[in-house]
């Protein structure tokens, strides 16, 4: 047959990828920019419309998935999705609630798998800490265990910045720089008044095990000697003794003392300073208030008139004064989150990679949800002074550049104007379920 007479054989157009809902929650402690996560992810998902259908919001974290409360974001204005980006807290609700193992609780996973399936969630984005990367993880092996094909990706968040395999952990850049500006402010406040009234005055922070966000406090200081004078770690043994020295002298010295505490502060044995005896939801010791228990040890053993305060919530939701660094990468993280699982990435969270201190410069890169999972990353000993009571050089350069630039919310009435979701749940399909 000649060249010519050959009939060509058309050419199959390449099999288009199915279009699925996405499953997106919050779980754990919130912060001033998760719901800049929440952004990225919905609104990439939107642009991408051609593969991803509905995204679905777990009404207070993973619950909404075992209760089958299920927001319908589709339902949100453009304007309203991208007004999140400048909203604190959780706006579809969270939760802490650690899914056991699969073989342990079965049960609640096959629920999971249910759930996906009544609503065609072939994406599964769970925004959170090391407890959260591990349920992810264990989600995405019981995908493939029933047959049931799931993305799954996890969305770092964490004030305490204590997620392995990234740079830094979105949330903890607008903590760090609240716990910063409050000390610097306080202490101007203690200094105008130390002559005749407050001498000592104590600052508790968030960070259970690991002592980053009480390493934020120290860049306040300006200058050698400058507030604050003490910062105690969970990774430094407490010492009383040395303690009680290093702010008599410091009184002495300038006439008075701001110490930064962390809620996790410990004596040598590894008992907490101010351990109530309960337990959280994750098994986690609930603790009592640092601050009081050493403003009393310091009245007892020095006589001087203290102030002390607990950031407590307000560090963690105050939007007002977020980080512009920490705004944009959270973002971004639920921004790349969609991308990798749009790429077929699966059991993988996006990460932050570090280029360069000065200038600084970050890209988003991933790391697998099993090297991440349970995995606490404490505060490296480099950055702790020699005395274990303040932060070096190279802790002050990682620091530094989380806390830089301002993303101020818009104001109404002399107050940040946030957003409020309808938050509109769909329709069940299944019967109710117990977690």
């Amino acid at each position: 047959m000649a060249r010519s007479e050959q009939r060509k054989q058309p050419r199959k157009a390449p099999a288009k990828e199915p279009r699925r809902n996405a499953f997106y929650a919050q779980s754990g402690g919130v912060t001033a920019v998760i719901n800049a996560t929440a952004c990225g992810v919905i609104e990439t998902a939107r642009r991408h419309g051609d593969r991803i259908g509905k995204v679905f919001a777990g009404r207070n974290g993973i619950l909404g998935a075992l209760r089958e409360e299920l927001i319908d974001t589709s339902v949100e204005s453009a304007g309203a999705i991208a007004g999140l980006r400048s909203t604190p807290s959780g706006a579809f609700g969270s939760c802490r609630y650690k899914l056991a193992s699969i073989d342990e609780n079965a049960r609640e996973y096959t629920r999971l798998i249910d759930v996906f399936r009544a609503h065609d969630i072939g994406y599964f984005f769970y925004n959170g800490g090391g407890d959260s990367q591990d349920t992810a993880h264990k989600v995405s092996q019981l995908g493939a265990r029933l047959g049931y094909p799931v993305v799954c990706i996890g969305i770092p968040k964490t004030v305490d910045n204590d997620l392995p395999r990234t740079d830094t952990c979105p949330g903890f850049g607008s903590v760090a720089k609240y716990v910063a500006v409050s000390v610097r402010e306080a202490a101007l406040d203690v200094a105008s008044m130390c002559e005749t009234s407050t001498k000592v005055f104590i600052l508790e922070v968030m960070g259970r095990h690991a002592g980053w966000i009480a390493a934020a406090g120290g860049l306040a200081q300006e200058k050698p000697g400058d507030p604050p004078h003490v910062i105690l770690f969970p990774e430094v043994p407490f010492d009383e003794t040395s303690f009680f020295a290093r702010v008599r002298d410091t009184v002495d010295g300038v006439g008075y003392c701001v110490i930064v505490a962390s809620e996790g502060t410990r004596y040598p044995d590894g008992t907490f300073l101010a351990e109530s005896g309960a337990r959280d939801a994750f098994g986690h010791a609930q603790l009592g208030g640092v601050a009081p228990t050493l403003a009393r040890m310091v009245r007892e053993a020095l006589g001087y008139k203290y102030h002390w305060a607990v950031a407590d919530y307000l560090q963690r939701s105050a939007r007002h004064i977020a980080s512009a660094t920490d705004v944009e990468q959270a973002f971004a993280v639920g921004r790349a989150a969609v991308e990798l699982a749009l790429t077929g990435r699966n059991a993988v969270m996006p990460t932050i990679v570090r280029e360069s201190d000065e200038p600084y410069r970050w890209r988003i890169g991933e790391a697998s949800l099993r090297s991440v999972a349970n995995v606490e990353r404490k505060l490296p000993k480099a950055y702790i002074s020699k005395s274990g009571y303040g932060i070096t050089a190279a802790g002050r350069r990682y620091l530094r550049p989380l806390i830089a630039g301002e993303d101020y919310p818009a104001y109404r009435d002399g107050l940040p104007d946030y957003v409020t979701l309808r938050n509109e749940l769909a329709p069940k399909k299944l019967p109710p379920f117990e977690a």
